[in-house]
């Protein structure tokens, strides 16, 4: 059956054209091979039809490959997993913090800094050598709420508090960053390029984004986990556990929670391969 003239409905509500070469990338990122990409955008196809949601698309691939491999599983739904870092947003912070730690970074996570004007509660503060960066997180729990320029516009304001109070004289390099879960509009971007605040998004800046840094740095939220319930996931959160990397290190944890032997083996081993499956390099 051809499916070359599918809608589909994006979270936002917008209907778009189905694209199957999107579909196909985004199961290769997880791992999986070229036989078993093709066997579940096959099934995936014959599935369609006019009007299905971006959501009911994601379950059924995700659904196939958990049947494949958790591993790949994992991998495939790390979008959704950064969203699962809500509702309050900041195990969100803590983990933006933690991929500055990986990269080589002293992190502090909600400090006070003083402006010259006002102080300031920045969510991530990030220095390595003379290089200082101040982070603003903008986390949204819901799917197709992006970010407008309004919000560079308004962390811009801030940062420029605080170099204004703090760059008088000191020749430490510094920058101000928003961070979010979702997208930049294009206003947002060009306001960013033009003011020299530097944006990360799930996709931006192109190549170098969120996902594509979590991927090279195997720093996979612990969210991602296929194995773990959602009140343990919750309960490690609480514990400052935002990493699957850590969990390899403070697995005490997985006793304080009751897990049985076995289990507390296929968790580790799921975890242990979504950390070692990637290039750790900075």
């Amino acid at each position: 059956m051809s499916k070359t003239h599918i809608e589909i409905k994006k979270s936002s509500g917008e209907k778009v054209a189905f694209s199957l070469d999107k579909l196909r990338a985004s199961l290769r990122r997880s791992g999986a091979n070229e036989k078993d990409v093709q066997s579940i955008l096959n099934i995936v196809r014959d599935e369609l039809y006019q009007g299905i949601s971006t959501r009911e698309i994601y379950n059924r691939a995700y659904a196939l490959l958990k049947k494949k491999k958790s591993v790949f599983a994992s991998k495939y739904k790390l979008k959704k997993a950064i969203y699962e870092l809500g509702p309050t947003g900041f195990p969100f912070e803590r983990f933006v913090g933690q991929v500055l730690r990986h990269s080589g970074y002293n992190v502090e996570v909600g400090a006070m800094i003083s402006g010259m004007c006002v102080s300031h509660e920045v969510d991530v503060v990030a220095t390595k050598d003379k290089k200082t960066i101040y982070i603003e997180c903008k986390f949204h729990s819901e799917e197709g709420r992006n970010c407008d320029v309004k919000v560079p516009l308004y962390i811009n304001s801030r940062y420029r508090d605080i170099v204004d109070k703090h760059a008088q004289g000191d020749q430490t390099h510094t920058e101000g960053w928003v961070v979010t879960n979702t997208r930049f509009s294009a206003d947002a971007v060009a306001y960013g390029i033009c003011a020299g605040l530097k944006l990360l998004s799930w996709d931006y800046p192109k190549g170098n984004g969120l996902k594509d840094r979590i991927d090279r740095l195997g720093l996979y939220p612990i969210t991602v986990s296929t194995l773990l319930t959602m009140r343990e996931k919750n309960f490690l959160l609480g514990r400052d556990i935002v990493l699957c990397k850590q969990l390899l290190d403070d697995k005490f944890y997985l006793d304080h929670l009751g897990v049985s032997e076995n289990r507390k083996t296929r968790i580790l081993n799921e975890i242990a391969l979504l950390c070692n499956d990637n290039n750790t390099t900075t």
